[in-house]
């Protein structure tokens, strides 16, 4: 599995990444457009992510304005879904509903729940089946 991780707090960007490497490739990000980026570059290539984890505060493009330009991006071009959960503090519950409005898949409080991670990815259809190496 392909991962993307949108995040700018570098704590829980490091979590997120060795926690998320038991199940994939992971490909890190610090902000909105270092993620738009990412993205795009993975399209192009024809190399597509299977989920993204998205923060919803982030610097120079905040992670509700990704998920929009991301569900677009795939409607024009007739791209495969990408799974995206978003990330959110307690006090960002306001803007869940909107993440859902916009087409997000499910969402994460923070601190972040590792089991209810593994249970939304089981839900969206991702492999969560660690590899043969991290099991041992």
């Amino acid at each position: 599995m392909k991962i993307l991780i949108a995040e700018d707090d570098r704590l829980s960007r490091t979590f997120m990444a060795k926690f998320m490497a038991d199940y994939g490739t992971c490909d890190v990000a610090v902000d909105g457009m270092e993620a738009l980026d990412l993205y795009m570059d993975a399209v192009k290539k024809k190399d597509y992510y299977d989920l993204l984890c998205l923060d919803i505060m982030m610097p120079k493009v905040d992670g509700l304005k990704v998920l929009k330009v991301i569900r677009a991006v795939e409607q024009q071009h007739g791209l495969p879904h990408l799974a995206i959960i978003m990330m959110t503090a307690i006090a960002e519950v306001e803007y869940v509903d909107q993440a859902f409005e916009l087409g997000c898949d499910a969402y994460a409080s923070k601190p972040v729940d590792t089991e209810k991670v593994l249970e939304v990815m089981q839900n969206l259809g991702l492999d969560v089946a660690k590899p043969q190496a991290a099991t041992e």
